[in-house]
């Protein structure tokens, strides 16, 4: 592996080497499969399609569909208006969506190709529709298309037609199935009405009936989406992933939008449970109350494993403002906290709570894997947690390695357990406290072989 002295490379700005990041369609397929129905559409090249694909299939092991306009050469020439308005076309003809959720590429993006016109321009059969979202892979993150694809349901469908319904609405962000699964089952049990937009559980954790579904049952509905500008509010979980639409559709439809935290740890869920409760009137129920109590007993029993710890954090800003937060309150130490979506916001948050737990960490955005791992030989570090590709790190550098948050492909199951809510709090715990005991147990292991030697 590279190695450069600090002064070498903290000089890079034009070079990234391992980015804690994916490209913006990523993110965009994730959010369209999370609607009822509704077909990822690639508007690039086959291969980009294919890449996005496998790469969502690998994290949540189950097989994902999303249809292409298959460039060519020609395309990269002349655009790929012709390709959008066949395969527009070849789409509803032969896979029957009720609606088809494109998201552009670098290439679509490169050429300049007009997606209002050419969409507008094209003849979608009756009762069908398309919308769209600009996801340039050269800018942002999956997280970034994860938020423009949300804001492009929302610019297309959504509505305040003067017929209030009740409802809150909850933008979940970039999670995994049973983390919306999760924020669904605390809503259910205070008894709130509500419309989560968008919606993969039922979808991407479907299960085995025996008979291939290309369209699941999960997943928000179309009318639903429409009806979200008739919501009395937007709970928007995590300001990267999530914020945009629910300022847009405040802009739009007049729904007032209240932006928190992602509910990784005891206080962003209780932040969380706090707002519903404001907004909606319903009083926090005690089962909840009890899986709070259970959090806390676990963090008293176990903290001896992991208090004074210093770890080291990477993956999506959503995911580690949550995560940083919740590893302070454990009495670890979040020693380093990389993310690979840009955002000055990210940096001065996290460093905001490190100065106020008198913590000397360091933090960035826009960051890579490489960084990270030169910080952690300058000063090491008890624990590592992130994505999969962490684990080179983990073991160059003989740290224990907590796999959390996207992606995690060498791994199966974790897309079923939450790290949300009060139960993932403890999940979390339970991964935190195993993968330091099991260190300590091989140390112990070490030194007793070498006393017998």
């Amino acid at each position: 592996m590279l190695d450069y002295t600090p002064k070498e490379y903290s000089k890079r700005e034009a070079l990234s080497i391992n980015p804690a990041k994916t490209c913006q369609p990523v993110g965009a397929m994730y959010a369209a499969l999370g609607v009822n129905k509704c077909l990822p559409h690639s508007h690039g090249s086959q291969g980009c399609c294919s890449f996005h694909r496998m790469f969502l299939t690998r994290n949540f092991r189950d097989p994902i569909m999303a249809s292409t306009s298959s460039f060519t050469e020609g395309s990269a020439v002349f655009g790929g208006g012709s390709n959008l308005k066949t395969s527009i076309k070849n789409v509803f003809s032969i896979y029957n969506p009720d609606i088809l959720a494109v998201h552009t590429t670098c290439l679509s993006e490169t050429i300049g190709d007009d997606m209002n016109s050419l969409i507008s321009g094209t003849q979608i059969p009756d009762g069908k529709i398309v919308i769209h979202a600009n996801t340039p892979s050269y800018q942002g993150s999956h997280i970034t298309g994860f938020s423009n694809m949300v804001k492009g349901f929302i610019k297309y469908l959504a509505a305040n037609t003067k017929t209030p319904n009740g409802k809150l609405n909850v933008i979940p962000g970039f999670v995994n199935p049973a983390d919306m699964r999760e924020i669904k089952r605390l809503l259910k049990a205070m008894g709130v009405p509500f419309t989560m937009f968008p919606d993969t559980s039922g979808v991407i954790d479907a299960p085995m009936t025996g008979k291939f579904e290309m369209y699941p049952a999960g997943g928000t509905k179309v009318d639903d989406i429409k009806d979200l500008g008739n919501s009395e509010a937007t709970l928007a979980l995590g300001s990267f992933a999530s914020a945009e639409g629910a300022y847009d559709l405040e802009k739009k439809c007049k729904v007032p939008a209240k932006i928190l935290k992602t509910p990784i740890g005891v206080k962003a869920t209780d932040d969380f449970l706090m707002a519903v409760a404001k907004l909606t009137g319903k009083e926090i129920p005690a089962e909840i109350e009890e899986e709070r109590g259970q959090v806390v007993d676990i963090m008293v029993d176990c903290h001896y494993h992991y208090h004074g710890k210093k770890v080291a954090l990477f993956g999506d800003p959503d995911l580690l403002l949550a995560l940083t937060e919740f590893t302070i309150s454990m009495g670890m130490i979040p020693k380093y906290v990389v993310t690979g979506t840009p955002g000055d916001s990210f940096e001065k948050e996290i460093k905001a709570m490190m100065e106020e737990a008198g913590i000397d960490g360091k933090v960035k955005a826009l960051g890579d894997l490489f960084t990270l791992q030169q910080w952690m030989k300058e000063e090491p570090v008890d624990l590592l947690m992130g994505g999969t590709h962490g684990k080179y790190i983990a073991r160059a550098e003989d740290v224990p390695f907590v796999r959390i948050g996207f992606p995690i492909l060498d791994r199966s199951v974790h897309s079923y357990m939450p790290i949300t809510g009060y139960k993932g709090a403890l999940r979390i715990i339970e991964l935190i406290s195993n993968a330091l005991l099991d260190r300590q147990e091989r140390d112990c292991a070490d030194e007793d072989l070498e006393l017998i030697m």
